[in-house]
């Protein structure tokens, strides 16, 4: 999981939506392939950016509230959230540049 810390159900109101500043989410499955091509970019852009941003990785198998709470359909699902809301949504995997173009407003 490199860098990026998970976050549960239980722990989500505190870490993410009462964040100071904007979090990352990428919601994810061991199952899921797209989810593990996804993770080392994130990684990547978590080192570099992470002073701006706070990344939180969440299974989706192990916590199900959050997600469905949050219409989570397909994963990977990467959420920017910034004061309790989400601020943009990404649905499925994208190469480092696309995601770092589609993220640009927050890092």
């Amino acid at each position: 999981m490199g860098n990026i810390s998970a976050v549960t159900d239980a722990e989500f109101e505190a870490q993410v939506l009462k964040s100071d500043k904007p979090v990352l989410v990428d919601f994810w499955a061991e199952w899921c392939g797209p989810c593990r091509q996804v993770a080392p970019i994130l990684d990547e852009i978590a080192t570099a950016h992470g002073d701006k941003v706070t990344f939180f990785k969440m299974n989706v198998d192990e916590n199900p509230v959050t997600p469905s709470s949050y219409r989570v359909t397909g994963i990977p699902t990467i959420n920017v959230y910034h004061g309790g809301e989400v601020v943009k949504s990404i649905v499925g995997a994208r190469p480092k540049a696309k995601l770092l173009d589609e993220l640009a407003e927050f890092i």
